[in-house]
């Protein structure tokens, strides 16, 4: 299992602040496709992906029993 967080409007679109996937291994790429099509995420290829703290790239790998914040981007004014 991997633990997601969300935040900000991910967490509004979701109703959590965290969610859990059944992986043993995935891609950061393959997680926000899951991630898309389950929850309909409308920013989740614009958001920064941290993997147990570090910011990760679309190919880096996430494995069972890592945590995965994801941080869509920041509006304001």
């Amino acid at each position: 299992m991997i633990e997601v967080l969300l935040f900000a409007q991910l967490q509004e679109e979701a109703g959590t602040d965290r969610i859990t996937v059944d992986f043993t291994t995935v891609t950061v790429k393959q997680l926000k496709e899951q991630l898309r099509n389950e929850y309909a995420f409308q920013q989740i290829e614009e958001s920064m992906i941290a993997v147990n703290e570090s910011y990760a790239l679309d190919d880096d790998i996430i494995k069972a029993g890592d945590t995965v914040a994801i941080i869509p981007p920041v509006s304001g004014g």
